[in-house]
């Protein structure tokens, strides 16, 4: 029971004796890796991508996590660690990035003059301890590609990741998030490339 209690302390930046207040670290996703898209068959067409939704509590720049061994219905905030702003807002962010770099896909920001749009539900961007000293990164969402004239939803997927974190702390969180964040949004825009080359593409000749 005390190691429980000492664990919990350190992760949620608490000490047992009093301190400083500690500067608050602010992260990002970083940089976009550049990725190979030369395998891809080119289109022409305009995507609205909407602001992506999550529940209440990823609605904040908290930097979370669960202690899968011990309350895993349950989530905690690092105190001193915080995102630059919501996970549903980064990786927005990040998945717009990644439409742009496809062939043939423009990002609008006009939603009245895109031929699709692209909506997305945030399930999980956490950091899961299933030891004290082990953790992973976990992001799930669900992706909805909808026409814009007809309203009609073409195509539905659910997408996730999981990478082990490199330390077990909000630092390790944030490198296996970034990682995760990176898997997710390539695997969202190969998954939107293939269904809007299938809908765009030109019909076959009747002999």
């Amino acid at each position: 029971m005390i190691k429980l209690v000492i664990v919990f302390l350190l992760l949620t930046g608490c000490t047992l004796t009093p301190q400083k207040n500690s500067p608050v670290a602010v992260y990002d996703l970083g940089l976009q890796h550049p990725a190979d898209h030369s395998n891809l068959t080119p289109f022409n067409t305009s995507i609205f991508v909407a602001d992506i939704n999550a529940p209440i509590w990823l609605d904040n720049p908290a930097i979370q996590y669960r202690l899968s061994y011990h309350d895993p219905a349950r989530s905690y905030a690092y105190a001193n660690s915080r995102w630059v702003a919501s996970p549903a807002k980064l990786l927005t962010w990040r998945i717009k990035d990644y439409l742009v770099t496809r062939k043939g896909i423009i990002s609008s920001h006009d939603s009245l003059k895109a031929n699709y749009t692209l909506l997305i539900e945030l399930e999980e961007f956490t950091q899961v301890f299933d030891q004290p000293d082990n953790s992973r990164a976990i992001i799930r969402l669900r992706a909805s590609l909808i026409e814009r004239n007809s309203r009609l939803l073409l195509a539905q997927e659910n997408f996730s990741s999981e990478q082990v974190t490199p330390s077990a702390d909000a630092t390790g969180a944030v490198a296996a998030l970034i990682s995760a964040s990176n898997t997710v949004s390539d695997k969202l825009s190969k998954w939107l490339s293939d269904h809007l080359a299938k809908k765009n593409s030109p019909p076959k000749e009747m002999y």
